[in-house]
């Protein structure tokens, strides 16, 4: 019998939405603030969860990441007096099953419930048959709700021929969610080719992707098979295909639709049976708004998508991280295993890391480089910009406990709370501060920040930065 969840302070809307449950012939169980909700949460199964959005402790668009990370991770569906596009937008994008207004008949909550159950039960069915299966995840390291969402994903890609597409800022691991796409798949015998789009050269693009016959052009002494041919029976990886020459695009837009294509200096086409993965750091969006990519090309590679998390946003996982990095480069090197302090750990989950996972490692490595002869790794061995950074963080946002009575106030918010406020704090007054370096550059400021235009626009309106015109 399914198991429902009501976090709302309305004493109204719990006796209705319990009602209508309980007709229904489920469970209801209730909560009046998002404190009760979490701990129900936490402290048994349910199937749905329906959350209220202003609540009298905070607002309950920020419980859904807890919501999601519970052992049962329910299905959640938005409701709220006040119809706000942002916050529905917000909402979806988190991972909610859908967002209704309080001032919605029974029927529409009653639909959007019984769609939600039937998804539910669907999706346990789908789990329950893989569970057979064990999913290759090669250099994917984690289990941070954000990477188990995107090997949800992964996984339900293995049984389609669609073209996936990966968004994420540099450094995020899209070649290698790219690979596990390939390795999954019904085509992990064949070949995974990678085409890294910023290193194709424009005078040779078409035959390093095409390929050429004989005597094609200056310098072709023999014929050769290009990329997308080789790539034939496996998996194609256009790496960051944002940076695809224009002129390009409408030839490759052909390919992609019938995987045929005439190599440079043939009279005759050949055929590629492949299969598309794509990835990007930039908003292509844009780009299609500014003619820099075509749109029927963008929609052909948005068939099945994943986006992935910042390093930032999973920080769970960074102690994961670091153990098989720490590991994996310790062999590599013919040194003995390292040991790592508490505070160094504490260090590499309070820093931004702006490169993200790239970065992560690079660090990591350099860090062994300096600590070669060294058993243990403290936040002495760290480059100083990553000390300097935390501890500033720390200095300006901090505020010593009050004491009272020898005892330490009883108003301090969680830990994880106060990291999250922490962080917060320390991103605004980042960008603030790359702003005014940078005169407002954005070009200049991406750069700096190693960021993508829309990740830094979004990052701003995030923070209430505006820019001055």
């Amino acid at each position: 019998m399914p198991n429902i969840l009501i976090v709302d302070d309305d004493e109204m809307m719990r006796s209705t939405l319990s009602l209508l449950i309980e007709r229904k012939g489920h469970n209801a169980s209730c909560a009046a603030t998002l404190r009760e909700g979490l701990e129900e949460v936490n402290s048994q199964n349910f199937d749905i969860v329906f959350l209220d959005v202003k609540m009298p402790d905070g607002n309950g668009l920020d419980l859904l990441p807890k919501i999601e990370a519970s052992r049962s991770a329910p299905e959640v569906i938005i409701m709220t007096g006040y119809g706000d596009p942002n916050g529905a937008e917000l909402a979806i994008r988190s991972g909610a099953w859908d967002y209704i207004e309080k001032g919605f008949s029974i029927k529409d909550i009653s639909l959007s419930f019984e769609r939600a159950l039937q998804y539910r039960k669907e999706k346990q069915e789908v789990q329950r048959a893989r569970k057979t299966a064990s999913l290759k995840r090669d250099g994917i390291i984690g289990n941070s709700p954000g990477i188990r969402a995107c090997l949800e994903l992964v996984a339900q890609s293995a049984d389609s021929e669609a073209n996936v597409f990966i968004s994420g800022e540099t450094g995020t691991g899209k070649e290698v969610f790219a690979r596990a796409v390939h390795l999954n798949s019904q085509r992990s015998q064949g070949n995974f080719v990678v085409v890294d789009c910023t290193s194709l050269p424009e005078t040779l693009v078409e035959s390093l992707l095409f390929g050429h016959e004989k005597g094609s052009f200056t310098g072709a002494e023999k014929a050769q098979d290009g990329l997308i041919r080789q790539a034939n029976g496996g998996t194609l990886f256009l790496d960051e295909v944002g940076e695809l020459p224009l002129t390009l695009q409408k030839a490759f837009l052909r390919v992609l639709q019938e995987h045929r294509f005439r190599p440079l200096g043939s009279n005759r086409e050949v055929e590629s049976q492949f299969r598309l993965v794509a990835a990007t750091n930039r908003n292509l969006d844009e780009m299609v708004v500014k003619d820099q990519f075509r749109s029927d090309l963008l929609f052909r590679l948005r068939s099945f998508i994943i986006e992935l998390p910042p390093l930032r946003e999973r920080r769970e996982d960074i102690k994961e991280l670091t153990r098989y990095h720490l590991d994996r480069l310790c062999e590599h090197y013919g040194l003995p295993a390292k040991g790592f302090s508490p505070e160094f750990l504490q260090t590499l989950i309070d820093y931004s890391w702006p490169g993200n996972v790239r970065e992560f490692v690079n660090t990591l490595e350099r860090t062994l480089a300096a600590a070669r002869f060294e058993q243990t790794l403290f936040p002495k061995h760290l480059p100083s910009h990553i000390r300097v950074q935390v501890t500033r963080s720390a200095l300006t946002h901090e505020t010593p406990p009050t004491e009272q009575s020898g005892q330490v106030s009883q108003r301090l918010p969680r830990l994880q709370e106060y990291r999250d406020k922490l962080y917060a704090n320390a991103e605004k007054q980042y960008l603030q501060e790359l702003m005014a370096l940078c005169g407002e550059n954005i070009a200049e400021a991406c750069r700096i920040a190693g960021l993508s235009q829309s990740r830094l626009y979004a990052l701003l309106k995030k923070n209430g930065i505006s820019r001055k015109e």
